[in-house]
């Protein structure tokens, strides 16, 4: 198979099997690219992407933008965090008025959950969800699981815990259904306010102490807690969270194994991961954004390729 099964990126669960392996061997290709003195390739030259960020964004934003760029594609960046861009409306608003600048590609984050869905359905135009508020965020579940497979060889029959906020995380609900459709086992871990009630329904088991999910695992993904997406307080403190649900250096030592350690970033160092986890070698923090641009350029080169011209 040498093509996408799907016309968009919107979300893990419209993936296969057979799709997430074709984007990691486009990826492995892109990563020896990115290793290269030169690091573009022409593959993209006649293809414009417009990046539309209706919610703030630098690592996600530059990765895209870097991708692009690495693939020649000319790019549009459109800012509308600060923006009075709320509606439906004028989503499609904004939207026909960047694909009148003819744009083959949109790539957007989105408070709304299902907009990139939404815009699939208004728009010619390839589109990649790059986060939709609390629902998914496909390329970092693909970048996540990419990680894992570089780190431990396969991703498959590995059991992986997500510690921290599920509830706010689209990485987490991502990383699920990508984890599962590999063959992965998942847990999740945090503190019981902050677990969906659905989550069973995911196949996913709920551990509610960190150091019997670490014993278990081979690979901890700590997500930070999501404080600018809660109205009300979901535990007492953060000193009482870091107590239950933060990794240290001694807590790490203190098994009888070596597990790797993931974060989506942005980290707050001292809240769920110490510095010094999150600098030791057991981390792949820094591999997980090098293997972003490898991944996002994988998924951006294999959706142009389906652009009919």
């Amino acid at each position: 198979m040498s093509e996408l099964s799907v016309d968009h990126l919107l979300g893990i669960k419209y993936l296969t099997k057979e799709d997430v392996d074709l984007i990691f061997e486009t990826a492995d290709h892109f990563k020896e690219v990115i290793n290269r003195p030169i690091k573009k390739v022409p593959s993209l030259r006649d293809i414009t992407i417009a990046n539309l960020f209706f919610e703030n964004s630098t690592r996600t934003r530059l990765s895209f933008e870097l991708a692009e760029k690495r693939l020649s594609a000319d790019v549009i960046n459109f800012s509308a965090a600060s923006s009075s861009v709320k509606k439906g409306e004028t989503l499609i608003d904004t939207v026909n008025n960047i694909l009148s600048m003819k744009v083959d590609m949109v790539v957007m984050r989105h408070p709304n959950p299902g907009a990139g869905v939404f815009l699939s359905k208004h728009v010619d135009a390839k589109i990649i969800n790059a986060g939709d508020g609390a629902h998914e965020h496909p390329t970092q579940a693909l970048l996540d699981s990419y990680s894992i497979r570089e780190r431990l060889g396969e991703v498959g029959g590995k059991k992986i815990v997500i510690v921290g906020d599920i509830l706010h995380s689209r990485v987490a609900l991502s990383n699920i259904f990508a984890l599962k459709l590999q063959g992965a086992e998942v847990k999740v871990c945090g503190p019981k306010t902050l677990i969906p009630k659905y989550i069973d329904k995911l196949g996913v088991q709920v551990e509610t102490n960190l150091k019997k999910a670490l014993k278990w695992c081979d690979v901890a993904n700590m997500l930070r807690v999501q404080n600018e997406r809660m109205e009300i307080s979901y535990f007492p403190s953060t000193r009482e969270y870091t107590q239950q649900f933060g990794l240290n250096k001694g807590l790490l030592d203190s098994l009888d194994k070596e597990i790797v350690i993931m974060h989506p970033g942005p980290i707050n160092r001292g809240v769920e991961i110490t510095s010094d986890v999150a600098d030791s070698d057991q981390a792949i923090i820094l591999d997980q954004v090098q293997n972003g641009v490898a991944v996002r350029m994988a998924v951006i080169y294999l959706l142009a390729s389906k652009i009919k011209r």
